[in-house]
């Protein structure tokens, strides 16, 4: 859109790197989504495309290859690409996560063999925290890796892994009880492994399966697996940070910049949505005139609008809270609950504007009503935001009585 959720501030490096995402979303994604959604396939030319544009280092700081970007310019980008089609930003996504979790609290041999390869796109990124019976509660998780000389051996099946084939490295939540004593609280005896595998499904290294894909309702073309360890050897030197029980602390800050992203991709889906309703709105002639100029439509649209744009404002304020140094666990709450409730209601005004079109498969508003459910949950379900938000703020305005 021409005037609709711009950002005020940006550099020109900034306005640049947006500008050609744009492009390429536009020329490489947006005409192909829709045949690819449908026959649910992973979109090889178009991850390529993003490899070569350097989005997969994005964050990643130059000394190691990557265009050290600030998590404000990767939200933009985010927009941008799940403006064109969602599946493809949730491919960068978990590979994001897996980075910044990298880049904040591995070793220094851990960044120096991974970080250079992630820039590139040669070694792609998954982190996996859930499990079948898990839900949002992760103190229950009951995947376990126990020390056995310099390896760890883990055991356990895990759920909803973005990424789950395609991946060469998996990020891996694990209770871990050694040097935990019995009663110490769950959240202190978890840890992060990196476990590195081979692409594809079926066992992709000895003790590691990867199912095959789940099927989705929407969300498609992107790899959602189970992963299942049965006897899976890590060496000691691939628990993320060198040391043991800070596996919830890790997940949790990935998990907090992933929320902005989440965000991210849904003021990118409501942009898009907003622009095939306005658009068909002018094009639909009913009673001798188009469909927009009836006042019920004019409404709809003029609240679709405000609500692209307040997701887009408290999706760019918790980026730059983050940016700056600070906690952002309050705003990025917000804006995650914010922008994939309003996301889920302008793509179903988007969808009444169309009318029975809206239903055919040869309209793309369909595709966008299939998948702007998947943001209501992922990262954190909106009960799960609206917690956060609620002790957050009592901290901040705790009684002084």
């Amino acid at each position: 859109m021409a005037r609709l959720a711009q950002t005020a501030g940006l550099t020109d490096i900034q306005q640049e790197i947006l500008a050609t995402v744009r492009d390429f979303v536009d020329k490489e994604i947006l005409p192909v989504a829709t045949a690819l959604e449908h026959r649910d396939e992973y979109p090889t030319q178009i991850v390529e495309g993003l490899k070569e544009l350097g989005l997969f280092g994005l964050m990643i700081p130059e000394e190691y290859g990557g265009l050290g970007e600030s998590l404000l310019t990767y939200a933009l980008c985010v927009e941008e690409i799940a403006r064109g089609w969602m599946s493809v930003s949730g491919i960068i996504n978990t590979h994001f996560i897996v980075a910044y979790m990298l880049k904040q609290h591995g070793t220094q041999e851990q960044k120096d063999t991974f970080l250079p390869r992630m820039a590139a796109g040669e070694v792609r990124g998954a982190f996996s925290m859930s499990e079948p019976g898990l839900g949002s509660d992760v103190s229950a998780i009951t995947s376990k890796g126990v020390k056995d000389g310099d390896e760890y051996v883990l055991n356990g099946q895990k759920m909803w892994l973005t990424n789950g084939g395609t991946s060469t490295l998996v990020a891996v939540l694990c209770r871990s009880d050694e040097g935990h004593p019995e009663g110490t609280a769950p959240h202190k005896s978890m840890t992060t492994f990196l476990v590195e595998k081979e692409p594809g499904f079926g066992e992709v290294r000895p003790g590691l399966t990867i199912p095959g894909k789940i099927d989705k309702m929407g969300y498609k073309g992107v790899d959602t697996t189970e992963l299942i360890m049965d006897g899976l050897r890590i060496p000691a030197n691939r628990v993320l940070g060198g040391v043991t029980g800070r596996g919830f602390y890790q997940m949790m800050d990935g998990v907090e910049v992933g929320r902005v992203n989440v965000a991210a991709r849904g003021c990118g889906v409501a942009q898009r949505a907003f622009e095939l309703g306005v658009d068909y709105a002018q094009q639909r002639h009913t009673f001798g005139k188009p469909i927009a100029q009836h006042q019920a439509i004019q409404f709809k649209l003029a609240e679709m609008a405000t609500k692209v744009e307040a997701a887009h404002a408290m999706m760019v304020n918790a980026a730059r809270k983050k940016d700056s140094g600070e906690r952002n666990d309050l705003e990025a709450g917000m804006a995650k609950y914010l922008a994939s409730e309003y996301c889920k209601e302008v793509v179903e005004d988007a969808f009444r504007i169309h009318g029975g079109y809206g239903f055919s498969k040869e309209y793309e508003i369909e595709r966008l009503y299939r998948e702007a459910p998947m943001l209501l949950i992922g990262e954190g379900t909106a009960e799960i935001q609206k917690m956060i938000i609620g002790r957050r703020l009592l901290e901040e305005y705790r009684f002084q009585g």
